[in-house]
């Protein structure tokens, strides 16, 4: 990367403290997983430390709109009205919402299907804003909760009939617990996560985007989604997409202009 201002200083983000296989709470009190690794990562690339925060995804956003953070590491999907709100990278990941059962619940195969049933969820995620806006519609509760372990154990426990999170999220502890099923998908959900950065922060968000592409350019983002989500990444996936440009193609804050990069 070119040389920075900021070449000195800890990069400050923060992601939710446990939301496998994105982030995984170690016995030491910290935490692993694909965006710990992935930040990580785009630190050395930007030759700067990282502190990463550890908290709950409620606090994320505020945190980086009161500059608390520089850019959240956390999963955060691109939506319309983040990007007129935020800056963000590239994307670097694709999924979609997936509902999870108890192993022996009731199956659920259609949205129809959750009438009557409680549906858990965390707090101030892009999955408890789809259920707020369908929850009428469809006719279910929506039972919220502050951290992705506690909503995945309202369905485990039996407190909740089914829970509503990444599919990312879904399969890792599904390969982990028993009694936590995948259950259905909902594909018009396909949405993709991107790093996001305050909206005059302009140059930072830059660094950060082509520190992003130098990553996938020579494989790492490719070798950390295959290590953590189990399966390698094809050509057209996320994880090995260069833009030319910086941010998401096609919302707000989009930058088509081609640069030169300068990778390590």
């Amino acid at each position: 990367m070119s040389g920075s201002a900021y070449a000195a200083d800890p990069i400050r983000t923060g992601i939710e403290a446990s939301f496998p296989p994105h982030a995984i709470p170690t016995l030491s009190g910290g935490a692993e997983g694909f965006n710990i690794d992935l930040g990580n990562a785009l630190a050395a690339q930007l030759h700067r430390p990282i502190t990463i925060d550890l908290t709950t995804f409620s606090t994320l956003i505020p945190g980086l709109q009161a500059g608390r953070y520089d850019f959240l590491v956390a999963v955060v999907f691109v939506t319309k009205e983040r990007s007129e709100n935020l800056l963000f990278t590239e994307p670097y990941l694709a999924t979609k919402m997936q509902f999870a059962i108890k192993r022996g619940g009731r199956t659920i195969k259609s949205l129809e299907d959750l009438s009557g049933r409680t549906v858990s969820v965390v707090k101030g995620s892009s999955y408890d804003s789809w259920l707020q806006a369908h929850a009428a519609q469809y006719g279910f509760k929506v039972d919220r909760y502050e951290t992705s372990t506690d909503a995945l154990q309202a369905v485990v426990s039996g407190h909740a009939d089914a829970n509503l999170s990444g599919d990312t999220f879904v399969r890792y502890n599904a390969a982990h617990l028993p009694d936590y099923v995948p259950d259905f998908s909902i594909a018009e959900t396909k949405a993709v996560m991107a790093f996001p950065v305050r909206k005059d922060n302009v140059a930072f968000r830059n660094e950060l985007d082509d520190a992003l592409k130098c990553l996938k350019k020579n494989g790492t983002v490719a070798k950390l989604s295959q290590k953590w989500m189990g399966t390698a990444p094809g050509p057209a996936d996320l994880e090995n997409v260069v833009d030319p440009g910086h941010g998401v193609p096609g919302l707000a804050g989009y930058d088509p202009t081609p640069h030169e990069l300068h990778c390590n």
